[in-house]
């Protein structure tokens, strides 16, 4: 896992004036899989239309712990679903791979924060092997063996024939996390997935994922409103401003762990995302109109 040593974040003015992440497991740079450019995002409430993120650009690439941050409101989850594919954006544009994103596909997986995301009358390895026999297109044993083994690598392989309603709230996320790496995505999406559970519990799946990381190198987009998450999960975090949701720094944080948390550059490290994120003024930052009204139709 990372080392201990941590340092302030320093913030990337443009992301594509920067050099491409270095892979996780190799010297070479790694490939971009995910790009967003000039998003803008709305979403109708009653009789108005609602802007959600107003030109968001940035870049994932393979093996990237990317985070969303931002304060509550600022579009960051309406950015996740547009990228799972689930709202097409006002303008600007999404590609993986290259290709543009018009829709949900199994190339993109999404873990959500509520506990009922597990259909309750399947057990928890049906809960994993279904998608793997309806997406991926494997027979009953091939879905149930992968199944098996995704739910071995997150600790509840003594639970495959449990049923939802029988399991903590840890226990069902790390289920939901089981059933989305057997899918093996080419982007993992996370939606505030570890924000209802206690403190404790959220630190125990914060280092689970971690773990799960470093043996699996997936591709990650994590969206959280904590700091101290972004800093401990993310090597990479995007910093959204409050809403309307536009791009206020690019920050690397792949210095900070669990083991920094406290010390002193961590405490400076919060305490300037912080002020990137709030401090309008310090920015120099005029910020538009965060709704248009429409009439609906």
């Amino acid at each position: 896992m990372r080392g201990a040593a941590a340092s302030a974040v320093h913030p990337v003015t443009d992301a594509r004036d920067a050099s491409a992440p270095q892979a996780a497991a190799a010297g070479a740079p790694s490939k971009r899989l995910l790009a967003i450019e000039r998003v803008s995002l709305e979403y109708r409430a009653g009789a108005r239309i609602v802007r959600a993120t107003h030109q968001v650009s940035f870049d994932v690439y393979g093996g990237d712990r990317f985070v969303l941050l931002g304060p509550s409101g600022c579009g960051k989850s309406t950015l996740l679903k547009a990228i799972g594919g689930f709202i097409e954006p006002v303008s600007g544009s999404i590609a993986l791979d290259g290709r543009p994103v018009h829709g949900p596909g199994p190339d993109r997986i999404v873990v959500f924060q509520e506990f009922d995301q597990l259909p309750p009358w399947k057990t928890v390895v049906e809960n994993v092997a279904f998608p793997l026999r309806a997406a991926a297109k494997l027979s009953r044993a091939e879905a149930r063996e992968r199944a098996l083994h995704y739910l071995d690598k997150v600790g509840l392989a003594a639970f495959a024939d449990a049923y939802p309603h029988t399991l903590s709230g840890g226990m069902k996320q790390r289920v939901a996390i089981a059933r989305a790496l057997a899918m093996q995505p080419r982007v993992l999406l996370m939606d505030e997935p570890f924000a209802a559970l206690d403190a404790l519990t959220r630190r125990k799946m914060q280092e689970e994922l971690l773990r799960l990381w470093d043996e699996f190198r997936f591709t990650l987009l994590f969206v959280t409103h904590s700091i101290e998450e972004a800093l401990v999960v993310g090597n990479r975090i995007l910093l959204l401003s409050p809403h309307p949701g536009r791009v206020r720094a690019e920050l690397n944080s792949d210095e900070h762990s669990f083991d920094s948390v406290g010390s002193g550059d961590f405490r400076a490290s919060v305490a300037r995302i912080h002020h990137l994120l709030f401090d309008a003024d310090a920015l120099g930052e005029t910020h538009a109109a965060s709704t248009t009204e429409a009439t609906a139709s």
